[in-house]
């Protein structure tokens, strides 16, 4: 792209980092931008600043939060018995946004990969194990769930906390994989698939 000023070529560069946006649209969004008036433009400015200087991440799940302690966590009607395993912040939010979970979370914040260099040392497992042992709440924990990716990864790092949990008298489940509402069997994998077939449940009429 050719521009007629460094200005927009800089924020365009800038704009065009982010994923899933190329150069086109970053024209576009800084266009905008310099078509709107000057506060709507400093208040974008000062609250990508704020986000970057003043955002924490829980001492406990490590969810992003604006004080040591997420809300999550801090929440009273939540219950602290179970905590829900998840690699990074966004399965966290499609979770909450099914209004079906009123546990606790734990963010690994990656998952073991051997190919990437990436152990259980680098992810967020340690802590994991500590509220185990000693519950922030004082609540004894009766069962982690596994959210994890349905990848060789994702399944790795749950062999590893299950095995990890083995003889601690604790509940380790995973969420069930099947296949999608909506879906045809023809277009599904063979993975899928078949552990849908595995972990079929009980059809009633009722």
């Amino acid at each position: 792209m050719n521009f007629s000023s460094k200005l927009i070529e800089d924020a365009v560069a800038e704009i065009s980092r982010l994923p899933g946006i190329g150069k086109k649209t970053a024209l576009r969004l800084t266009l905008h931008l310099l078509k709107q008036k000057e506060p709507v433009t400093t208040a974008l400015t000062d609250a990508l600043i704020k986000l970057r200087h003043d955002i924490q991440y829980c001492s406990i799940c490590h969810n992003v939060s604006d004080k040591a302690v997420c809300s999550i966590c801090e929440g009273i009607k939540r219950d602290k018995s179970l905590i829900c395993v998840v690699e990074d912040l966004p399965d966290v939010l499609a979770i909450e946004n099914t209004n079906q979970y009123a546990g606790l979370y734990h963010i690994l914040g990656g998952v073991i990969s051997p190919i990437q260099g990436i152990g259980p040392d680098e992810i967020n497992i340690a802590s994991l194990m500590k509220r185990i042992e000693s519950p922030p709440s004082g609540q004894a924990v009766v069962e982690v769930i596994l959210a994890l990716p349905a990848t060789m990864e994702g399944d790795t790092t749950s062999f590893f906390i299950t095995r990890k949990l083995k003889d601690r008298g604790i509940k380790v489940s995973t969420i069930a994989r099947g296949i999608p509402v909506g879906s045809e069997l023809e277009y599904t994998d063979e993975i899928t698939l078949g552990r849908s077939i595995l972990s079929r449940i009980k059809y009633s009429a009722e």
